[in-house]
């Protein structure tokens, strides 16, 4: 097995683990599930609200279901080249995560929008 099927199983299974968290404990602080913002909570007083921050959680973890299940047909049935293309469009995929998710978290934890303190710095 090289090292580029390694590093793709490891990463299914850091994101399977999210989308059983988004899926079945969304209100956890764990498995990158949404507990951690305070804005879960609050929108648990506006029914309407509430259902559309949920639609969001199962809209994001039905993605990343997509993105799982076709790494695993890549895995189980590309060439050297397709694993090696792959594997750069995941670099950069998740690569995303820093232009526009991490700075928005870390504003949130500066203004004490998430629950623990500086959980930013843990994901950055």
């Amino acid at each position: 097995m090289n090292p580029i099927k390694i590093v793709t199983i490891a990463f299914l299974i850091l994101e399977a683990t999210n989308v059983l968290a988004l899926y079945f404990f969304p209100g956890s602080k764990y498995a990158n599930s949404v507990g951690v913002f305070k804005a879960w909570e609050k929108s648990k007083a506006d029914p309407e609200l509430h259902n559309f921050v949920k639609y969001l959680v199962n809209w994001v973890a039905g993605t990343k279901l997509i993105f799982i299940l076709l790494l695993i047909v890549i895995l189980f049935t590309a060439d050297d080249q397709t694993l090696v293309f792959s594997s750069t469009a995941l670099v950069i995929a998740i690569a995303s995560f820093f232009w526009r998710l991490f700075p928005l978290i870390r504003r949130m934890d500066r203004d004490d929008q998430i629950n623990p303190k500086n959980y930013s710095a843990v994901l950055g």
